[in-house]
């Protein structure tokens, strides 16, 4: 489990509390299962999970004993959500009723909790519509993202997707133009028009964009850099994208 300045993400533990938490539709970001356990009770949470779309990960006890807190799980955590996830058509009709063209935030794979809420409290203030995340190979929203977006992420919309590309084609269906980022994009940020529909892409730390997904944006930015170090932290770089889209927007 991950911890930071005392703050710990909500953890329901055990078979019958996880059980009365998927009844009562509570927000929950992940579900952790011990591989290897055929028990019926544990069938039953990850069919139901699976199927209200929550990620169920498995993995060995010694994994769920160092998450646990309770040290009672009975083979079985759940992370909570601060909030519900939405779709992508919620955040493009938030747009409409603002009566503004769509300003999505889309993140490949940004693992760190810290990035993705520091990626959170930017997008809220340059005033996106919503942040796309996809279910896998990224943090979530619980409690140490929305610390880390200062209660951002209690306000702005957040989608989880299977399919990142999936839910890229869905915004380019309705008009949207993606920008990805990239040390070596073709196109300057400060000479590149970013007004209209868009949807920003920012890489995960380590690696940048997926290839895929990169063959998936319209155009790729470059920020410039004078200084001896060739890049950003991610949630730096998006944050100085984000801020520029909303220059050019307020125009």
């Amino acid at each position: 489990m991950e911890h930071t300045s005392g703050i710990e993400n909500e953890l329901i533990e055990g078979r019958n509390a996880i059980t009365e938490a998927l009844r009562a539709e509570r927000p929950i970001d992940k579900i952790y299962i011990a591989g290897g356990d055929g028990d019926r009770t544990l069938g039953f949470i990850s069919t139901v999970a699976r199927d209200r779309g929550i990620t169920v990960v498995e993995c060995d006890r010694r994994k769920l004993d160092s998450m646990s807190q309770t040290h009672a799980h009975q083979g079985v955590i759940a992370v909570c959500a601060v909030r519900e996830y939405v779709t992508v058509q919620d955040i493009l009709d938030r747009a409409a009723a603002l009566g503004e063209d769509p300003f999505v935030i889309v993140c490949d794979e940004i693992t760190d909790s810290h990035n993705l809420g520091a990626i959170i409290r930017s997008a809220e203030c340059a005033g996106a519509h919503g942040v796309i995340i996809p279910k896998r190979r990224s943090a979530g929203l619980t409690a140490i993202v929305n610390k880390a977006s200062a209660g951002a992420a209690e306000y702005l919309p957040v989608a989880r997707v299977s399919n990142l590309r999936a839910a890229i084609s869905e915004l380019k269906e309705h008009g949207i133009w993606i920008y990805g980022t990239a040390a070596d994009g073709a196109c300057q940020l400060w000479k590149t028009e970013l007004t209209g529909p868009v949807a920003l892409v920012i890489g995960s730390e380590g690696s940048g964009m997926g290839r895929l997904v990169r063959e998936s944006c319209d155009f790729i930015l470059s920020l410039p850099m004078k200084g001896k170090i060739s890049s950003l932290n991610a949630s730096v770089a998006g944050a100085i994208v984000m801020y520029e889209i909303m220059r050019q927007r307020s125009r």
